[in-house]
């Protein structure tokens, strides 16, 4: 049983490990780690720890199982869902990261790079640029959240349909068990059959089986030839039918297909500083296409040319630029990374991260956009999202002058009603985002009890006393 609160002489023993420096009791000091990025969640804690090497995590959680504590692991605390954030009113110690940070090795010739677990993003990135590599998860948030999380929520980004998520961008994982257990997987190879694979466990896990502490992921070669295009269109199912084309036409050389509403550019444009409308004229959809390809610079200029050339003869295209440097291709994947913060000032938002089959997104959103609408008359749908592989960040603004707390008190309503029409189409509740609090019993209603169960009683056998971020992705 977890326990409901820590004695000093606990704290104490917990402190021993990390050394008083990095064990934060004041409540100052721990209050960045008790809030989630969007504020959805406030818990408590009496401690964050902040070890310094994977011995160290491997003494906390033995004594956390020793003692029953409650253990909640946190990387960037970047999420959406409550997954990284403590609970209310429990004394959950946050397992900070942060200080495991360090890149172990870097190999260009095998294509990986070994890392901690709580190095940033942008720094993996950066590590394989030094040795002209490329490392392809990109996230609005690439400069905070830390690869450890990345993985523990499978995060996707905008890069998937050509590289996958980071289920196909790690090759081997270091994991510190509950019972302070080290599981060395660090390898290194694309093939191995040697029984069940441990490390698929974890990716997606959300820390609540063990704490990710070093990685080994894919590196790429760097593309030699890129470009960007922000594109004007009519409809969804014209973006569809533009996706169709770019597919067949330029293959694995797709990287990026992002549907974004007029909607989202009027916000960018007025709340994002140095965002402008790259397009002369105004449309009701724009996608925004990115093109890499390995052999030469000449080759995804001749691709995006054609495509969009294709595009407006075919009436699916209305307007269209290309980026001309590198600043500009930044320019414009900064206008649909800032979508969703765009949305605060403009007041409550009630967000679904969702996926369905390509193929049904036309279809899909016109039916939640009708559904909506009926219940919220003078709502803002904003949805916008990786069209290439399904996933629609599918927000509602609420009405100009409404009352935001009421707006947002609708939050379960209006997911139900989404999510009903999401599972209607065979997609997903969540597409990239996790679980966390936010989605743990719906989980439970949208998956099969055959498939709880077989989760539960994974989380029994890596968790027996039911330590590890409890209350997050599977109850009980």
């Amino acid at each position: 049983m977890v326990a409901a609160t820590l004695s000093p002489e606990l704290i104490a023993r917990f402190a021993a490990i990390t050394g008083p420096a990095y064990a934060l009791i004041d409540d100052t000091d721990i209050a960045p780690y008790l809030v989630e990025s969007r504020g959805l969640y406030h818990g408590t804690s009496p401690l964050v720890l902040r070890p310094g090497s994977v011995e160290e995590v491997s003494a906390i959680l033995a004594l956390a199982t020793e003692t029953g504590t409650a253990i909640v692991p946190q990387g960037g605390n970047t999420g959406h869902v409550g997954g990284s954030a403590p609970r209310e009113g429990a004394a959950d110690v946050v397992l900070s990261l942060s200080r495991l940070n360090r890149i172990r090795d870097v190999d260009p010739v095998g294509n990986v790079i070994v890392a901690d677990g709580g190095t940033v993003l942008a720094e993996i990135q950066n590590a394989a640029e030094d040795v002209d590599r490329l490392f392809p998860l990109s996230l609005g948030s690439e400069g905070t959240c830390q690869i450890g999380g990345n993985l523990s929520t499978n995060a996707g980004g905008t890069a998937v349909l050509a590289y996958g998520n980071m289920r196909q961008l790690c090759l081997g994982l270091e994991v510190v068990l509950p019972t302070g257990e080290v599981w060395n997987g660090l390898r290194r190879l694309k093939k191995d059959n040697t029984g069940y694979d441990l490390r698929d466990l974890f990716i997606g896990a959300e820390g609540s089986l063990g704490v990710i502490t070093g990685a080994v992921l894919k590196l790429f070669p760097r593309p030699l030839g890129h470009e960007v295009a922000f594109a004007g269109l009519k409809s969804v199912e014209h973006a569809l039918a533009l996706f169709e084309r770019a597919a067949s036409r330029c293959g694995t050389a797709l990287t990026g297909f992002e549907l974004m509403p007029r909607l989202g550019v009027d916000f960018t444009t007025r709340h994002i500083p140095g965002v402008r409308d790259p397009l002369a004229t105004r449309h009701d959809w724009y996608v925004l296409i990115d093109i890499s390809t390995s052999d030469a610079a000449e080759t995804a200029s001749r691709m995006m040319e054609a495509l969009l050339a294709e595009g407006i003869e075919a009436g699916l295209v209305e307007n269209a630029v290309i980026a001309s440097s590198e600043e500009q291709r930044k320019a414009l994947w900064h206008m649909r990374e800032s979508m969703s913060p765009a949305q605060k000032p403009e007041g409550g938002s009630i967000k679904h991260d969702v996926s369905v089959p390509v193929s049904s997104i036309p279809d899909f959103m016109a039916e939640a956009d009708a559904a909506v609408m009926a219940a919220m008359p003078a709502a803002r749908i904003c949805s916008f999202g990786h069209m290439g592989d399904g996933n629609i960040h599918y927000n509602i603004s609420q009405p100009v002058g409404a009352d935001k707390q009421a707006f947002l008190g609708r939050w379960r309503e209006i997911n139900h009603l989404v999510h009903g029409i999401v599972l209607k189409y065979n997609g997903s509740i969540s597409a990239e985002h996790g679980i966390g609090q936010l989605k743990r019993d719906e989980l439970a209603a949208v998956r099969t009890p055959i498939e709880m169960d077989l989760m539960r009683r994974v989380k029994h056998a890596f968790d027996p006393a039911g330590i590890m971020n409890p209350g997050k992705v599977v109850a009980g």
